[in-house]
């Protein structure tokens, strides 16, 4: 049966091994003496003498001077300088701008707000046909509107009805309490079109022109009257309130 021999064992020599750690400690020392003679070159001759070991020992910070090893820093402002951006037309530039901008951007959307309604209107459009004051020896304590047959009626203010029928002489009438208390009458209508208790403002259609009662004619006759004092002239009255019937 062959017999197979194990490889010998190599061991190092002892000698070899001295020699390598003996290189290896001279390698540290010499690279140790070098840095720290660095060090010292680096503080200078003035600061040499009263180094500490401790500091010696330290990683020392190469300040590069030369003008080979020497590094160029850009420095910055405090403020940053932004780059100008072109003026769009159109766009707020400055904030005093803005509020107008957006003010002026929204109306293009929100429609603008109705006129404010009138407070007084003239009751019918016809021409003044006979005024306040005695005729053919009797008062006649109103305003007479010519108007065609079926022409609207107005509320002369905003109120209440408070009596809307027949009415002897009238035909058919209307009585609104107004809005300063008074009352107006309307008569001599063909088509009564609100009731008693309707709030009404002032514009309204209330009835159209007619003929009834005692009547020469299509019209409409308008009465003011002052609680307490009875029937005032109704031209002034309306003057008063800014509306002309001349």
């Amino acid at each position: 049966m062959p017999v197979t021999n194990s490889l010998p064992t190599v061991r190092p020599s002892t000698r070899s091994s001295r020699r390598r750690r003996a290189a290896g400690r001279a390698f540290a020392l010499t690279a140790a003496l070098g840095l720290s003679l660095t060090t010292v070159n680096l503080l200078g001759p003035e600061d040499a003498g009263v180094a500490s070991a401790a500091e010696l020992t330290r990683t020392p910070r190469v300040q590069l001077t030369s003008a080979e090893t020497r590094t160029q820093f850009t420095a910055f402002p405090r403020e940053l300088q932004l780059p100008e951006v072109p003026a769009v037309p159109g766009l707020p530039q400055t904030l005093e701008d803005v509020v107008p901008w957006v003010e002026n951007s929204l109306a293009q959307f929100i429609p603008p707000p109705p006129p404010p309604r009138p407070t007084t209107v003239r009751p019918a459009a016809g021409v003044l046909t006979s005024g306040y004051g005695y005729r053919w020896g009797a008062m006649h304590a109103g305003l007479d509107f010519g108007d065609p047959l079926g022409a609207p009626i107005h509320a002369v203010t905003d109120g209440v009805v408070i009596e809307a029928g027949p009415a002897s002489g009238f035909g058919l009438w209307v009585r609104i309490l107004q809005d300063d208390g008074t009352v107006g009458v309307y008569g001599h209508m063909q088509d009564i079109l609100v009731s008693v208790g309707q709030h009404v403002a002032a514009g309204d259609v209330i009835a159209t022109v007619g003929s009834r009662g005692y009547s020469t004619g299509p019209h409409l006759h308008y009465e003011v009257h002052v609680p307490g004092v009875g029937p005032v002239d109704p031209a002034g009255w309306l003057g008063a309130r800014g509306v002309d019937v001349h």
